[in-house]
């Protein structure tokens, strides 16, 4: 396939055990000056799962359902645990690999989502000697196969409401809030990270064939209040459609592909803690994951000509406080 000899995952970690955790969260914020008690209390989140976060064994789950679409060897690396990427690339380099494809679990243009990871990469080879070339995949947020997907998922998440709400569900999709700064930030591929989004939602609703209507609200902000975020969050937008009468709400991680930490507190905890108290039929649909289309999405963008690199203008990193 191509001119790779190899397919990199490259993903952003999580804690295996209870005491992963805090060390595993202080990799994530180093450098952003977030106060210990904010620590603690997102550390809490993970807590209430045993101290496991679903994404690694979710990586697992996608390498072993991308394997057979794929000739290649499979190797799979971290940005903030194990197995860390720098010391994936240097297993790389020992078995061999000349080039290899990277293929990034977030889809989006933006600053945490792609340039940050083209950083890790960078980083990483610089730190192993004799380190493979490595392209990452282009921003694959409105691949066929990732709406395809999608739209599979939010089907069947509508098929589990009472049938007497279902043709009266609100589509709700959701992705991560960023600060206004960073979210109106052009990428290479589609422009800023909320019309990328916009451009999503619009085309898992059309992929649904009925007319629907539908919001893109926020998820999991953070940093100081004074800070402008993307808004509204999805829990105060659920508070919203019940005061507006709405019969239901199928709400849509569209800004995930996989059902980690994020996803399963976020929205399996919080907003269903908001949809029960306030009696609102609500469903999720489940993230991307191994839908077939998804991973045979993974497999298909190995056969692409290989991606323009981005200027090193596009999505910079944002300004961060004094501390």
């Amino acid at each position: 396939m191509g001119t790779y000899d190899a397919l990199l995952i490259v993903s952003f970690g999580g804690p295996e055990k209870p005491s992963d955790v805090l060390p595993f969260l202080e990799n994530v914020v180093r450098g952003r000056g977030v106060p210990a008690a904010r620590l603690k209390e997102v550390e809490a989140h993970y807590q209430q799962f045993g101290g496991v976060s679903p994404i690694n064994q979710q990586c697992r789950d996608l390498i072993e359902a991308v394997r057979p679409l794929v000739d290649l060897p499979i190797y799979w690396g971290n940005r903030n645990w194990h197995p860390f990427l720098t010391d994936t690339v240097r297993q790389m380099a020992a078995d061999g690999v000349q080039k290899a494809a990277a293929f990034v679990t977030a889809a989006y243009a933006s600053y945490s989502a792609c340039r940050q990871y083209r950083d890790d990469i960078d980083q990483a080879r610089a730190a192993v000697e004799g380190a493979p070339e490595i392209v990452k995949f282009r921003n694959y947020f409105d691949h066929p196969g990732f709406i395809a997907a999608m739209a599979d998922h939010t089907a069947q998440a509508i098929a589990r409401l009472p049938e007497a709400v279902r043709g009266d569900a609100r589509l709700v999709f959701v992705a991560h809030s960023i600060p206004l700064s960073m979210a109106s930030t052009a990428g290479p591929t589609g422009g800023a990270y909320q019309a990328q989004l916009h451009h999503v939602a619009h085309l898992v609703s059309k992929s649904l064939g009925i007319s629907r209507p539908y919001d893109l609200v926020w998820q999991s902000r953070s940093g100081p209040p004074e800070i402008p975020w993307l808004e509204p969050d999805i829990c105060d937008h659920l508070e919203d459609l019940h005061k507006r009468g709405t019969a239901a709400a199928v709400v849509v991680p569209i800004g995930f592909i996989s059902d980690h930490m994020e996803v399963v507190y976020d929205l399996d905890v919080e907003a269903r803690d908001v949809a029960d108290r306030l009696g609102l039929p609500m469903e999720r649909a489940a993230t991307a994951g191994t839908h077939p289309a998804f991973t045979q999405m993974i497999a298909n963008l190995l056969t692409e000509p290989e991606p323009t690199p981005c200027p090193l203008t596009c999505c910079p990193t944002p300004r961060r406080r004094p501390t």
